[in-house]
C-alpha cells in the first residue's frame, strides 16, 4: 500500500466559519452512552467485505493491524488541534487528483472511530468524482443523489458500515452543477445538521482537489478546518504553494505527505 507519512502544522489565520443553527429532527440513531454501544435504529447497518478494503487499502478497519500506526499518529494530531480550538468538520483535499486524499479519509474516519469515545461521520463531497461509497464497497441505491434531489431523507442515505461510532454518507455517482449544489442553502445545511446533532462527532468530508475546479474553494468556508494531501513525486513546490495560498483564510491543521518511502518501524 502506498507510505503515509503524517505530518501536521500549527493553525494559520484562524477564522470562525459560520454554522447552521442546532436542528431539532428525532435522531437516526440511539446513543445512550458516548463509550457504550450504539443501537442503529433508522440507519442502514452494512457488513463490510475484508478482501475489498485490502484491495483498496483501508487497513484502519482491522484495529489491530501493525499498519495502522501511521492513521492513529495522524488521528491524534488532528484530534488534539481539533479539540483545542472546539472544532468538529474537517474538510480533507488535496492539490490534483491521485493523491490519495480519500482512501486517507476512510482510514482516519476508522481510526477516530475505533480508538476514541467521539463518533465518526465521513462525507463524500467529491461531487465530480465521488469514490468514498466504491472505497468501502457499500451497496448504494439511496445515497447523496437522492438526498439532493429531495428523494430521499437524511435517515435513507446514511450507512454504518457495520464498525460501531462510524457513519458514512456516500455519493453514488457524479452530481451536474458540483459547484452550485455545494454553494447551495441545502448543502449548508445539511452541514450544519450534521456537525449539530451529537456533541462527539467529528465530521470528515472528503472534498475535490483544490486545483482542479472551484467546488472546494466553494464550499471550504463552511467547514472549521482542513487537512491538505500532498503525494510524494506528483505535486510539485508551485502545487504546494498554490494550496496554501487558497487556504490562506483556512484553519489548517496540517499536511499528510503522501506516497512516501519511509523506514520500517520498531516499537521505540
Amino acid at each position: 500500500m502506498d507510505r503515509i507519512t503524517p505530518v501536521v502544522g500549527k493553525n494559520i489565520h484562524p477564522v470562525s466559519p459560520g454554522t447552521a443553527a442546532p436542528p431539532q429532527p428525532a435522531p437516526l440513531l440511539d446513543q445512550p452512552d458516548a463509550l457504550g454501544p450504539f443501537d442503529y435504529v433508522q440507519t442502514k447497518v452494512v457488513p463490510l467485505n475484508a478482501e475489498h478494503l485490502e484491495r483498496q487499502r483501508i487497513v484502519a478497519h482491522n484495529k489491530n493491524s501493525n499498519m495502522n500506526w501511521a492513521f492513529d499518529l495522524l488521528r491524534t494530531q488532528v484530534l488534539q488541534a481539533m479539540e483545542e480550538n472546539g472544532w468538529r468538520t474537517l474538510a480533507i483535499t488535496s492539490p490534483t487528483p491521485e493523491a490519495g486524499k480519500t482512501v486517507l479519509a476512510v482510514n482516519l474516519a476508522m481510526s477516530i472511530a475505533h480508538h476514541t469515545d467521539k463518533t465518526a461521520l465521513l462525507v463524500d463531497f467529491d461531487l465530480r468524482r465521488p469514490r468514498v461509497g466504491k472505497a468501502l464497497g457499500l451497496p448504494m441505491d439511496k445515497a447523496l443523489n437522492e438526498f439532493i434531489s429531495g428523494k430521499a431523507g437524511l435517515e435513507d442515505v446514511l450507512v454504518n458500515p457495520s464498525l460501531p461510532r462510524f457513519v458514512v454518507l456516500p455519493t453514488r455517482e457524479p452530481i451536474p452543477l458540483s459547484t452550485e449544489t455545494l454553494s447551495s442553502a441545502k448543502v449548508n445545511k445539511l452541514i450544519g445538521d450534521l456537525r449539530d446533532r451529537y456533541e462527539s462527532r467529528i465530521c470528515i468530508f472528503d472534498l475535490p482537489p483544490l486545483l482542479s475546479s472551484d467546488d472546494a474553494l466553494t464550499v471550504l468556508p463552511k467547514f472549521d478546518c482542513v487537512l491538505l494531501v500532498v503525494a510524494n513525486g506528483s505535486n510539485s513546490k508551485k502545487d504546494i504553494e498554490d494550496c496554501l495560498r487558497h487556504l490562506g483564510q483556512s484553519n489548517l491543521v496540517g499536511a499528510v505527505l503522501n506516497k512516501a518511502e519511509v523506514e520500517p518501524r520498531t516499537y521505540y
